[in-house]
């Protein structure tokens, strides 16, 4: 991969908050002409920096008003283990985000759901597919603060 250059990073900063934003466009803000700045985009695709491009939909429109953080701790841990909690997490459509992670519980998971009975629902498939949970955690949350996929770009 090659190392990202100062021009790089300010296609980068654009792109993660305009991702619709034209490469003419694009090519105007950073000072270049279309071509090499969408050789650059292109080059950045291909070497994983850019990972995809998305809609940000929102939750409410689509009756997701619930925000849930559940912490899983495991009873039991191993390589075979946590293999099999991750490919049982991965097919569940509620769950955003799931993470294994160091401390006193083993995966922070982070879902969206339509009520507490659908939150309910999905706490009881989670516990039923792992193979050896022990305990689990939830905070529902009241207010978001803060919420972006956008990462600071040293330039």
């Amino acid at each position: 991969m090659a190392e990202l250059d100062r021009t790089d990073r300010k296609i980068l900063d654009i792109l993660q908050r305009q991702g619709r934003i034209t490469m003419t466009d694009l090519a105007d803000q950073i000072g270049l002409s279309t071509s090499p700045c969408t050789e650059r985009v292109k080059r950045m695709e291909r070497d994983g920096v850019i990972s995809g491009y998305y809609a940000r939909l929102s939750p409410e429109a689509l009756g997701k008003t619930l925000l849930v953080f559940v912490e899983i701790k495991l009873a039991s841990k191993s390589g075979d283990v946590f293999d099999k909690v991750k490919r049982e997490l991965l097919h569940v459509p509620d769950v955003q985000e799931c993470h294994l992670v160091s401390g006193s519980f083993d995966y922070l998971v982070k879902a969206r759901l339509g009520g507490m009975s659908e939150y309910r629902r999905l706490l009881g498939d989670i516990l039923k597919k792992l193979p050896v949970a022990a305990e689990s955690h939830s905070y529902v949350v009241m207010e978001e603060v803060k919420e972006t996929l956008a990462l600071r770009i040293d330039r």
